[in-house]
């Protein structure tokens, strides 16, 4: 009886590459690593852990057409970024859509027409309204002094006069007064900006979703 030199690895290795094979679609990859035991394995992709060890990519007929050596530590530590940040990027996309699905919901179960949202807006832009009319009073009213005093110092100086000092101080105080009142003035400004444009996007979304 003729011995079978074929070792019983190399056998079934064979044998699951034909069979995978015939099941494999035409654009699914195979791959071949070997394990910490000196196993071979067979896959369509390649457990994390084997990713940086030796592995070849084969064909339908189980022919290597593709290599890849041991990675260097900085190879490896390339691919795991990599990984890392495409995870990142597919959960951050996923949080987005569940935001989005949330905020719809949100918007369809607050308000019934478009015309609520438009009241909405009104509402709620006339209380920043109010605020920005009040700075904007104490800005003309600080602008008025500043300028009452500004008087003061120039009849000294046009009357070659020292201006006093206490006129100084005025006028640097209430210049002061005036800077800060501007700056006072931005935020409730940028808060207007931002409730309308927030309004004016959910109502475009509103009308997406129901069409009213």
């Amino acid at each position: 009886m003729t011995e079978n030199k074929f070792p019983a690895a190399l056998i079934l290795g064979i044998s699951f590459i034909l069979g995978i094979s015939v099941s494999l679609p035409a654009a699914a990859k195979l791959y071949k690593w070997v394990d910490e035991n000196g196993t071979t394995h067979y896959g369509e992709t390649i457990p994390p852990e084997y990713a940086g060890k030796d592995r070849a990519e084969l064909n339908k007929a189980g022919r290597v057409i593709k290599k890849q050596d041991v990675l260097t530590p900085e190879e490896l530590r390339a691919e795991r970024t990599s990984r890392e940040q495409e995870e990142a990027r597919k959960l951050s996309e996923e949080q987005a859509i569940l935001e989005r699905k949330r905020r719809d919901k949100a918007l369809v179960d607050t308000y019934s027409s478009s015309g609520e949202i438009d009241l909405a807006r009104k509402r709620n832009l006339q209380q920043i309204e109010l605020r920005i009319n009040g700075i904007n009073a104490n800005i003309k009213r600080a602008s008025d002094n500043l300028q009452g005093l500004q008087k003061e110092a120039d009849a000294y100086t046009n009357a070659n006069r020292k201006i006093p000092v206490s006129l100084q101080e005025d006028l640097q105080e209430a210049q002061a007064r005036l800077d800060t009142l501007q700056k006072d003035l931005e935020k409730p400004q940028a808060e207007k900006a931002a409730m309308e444009a927030r309004y004016d996007a959910d109502k475009a979304r509103y009308k997406e979703l129901t069409g009213k």
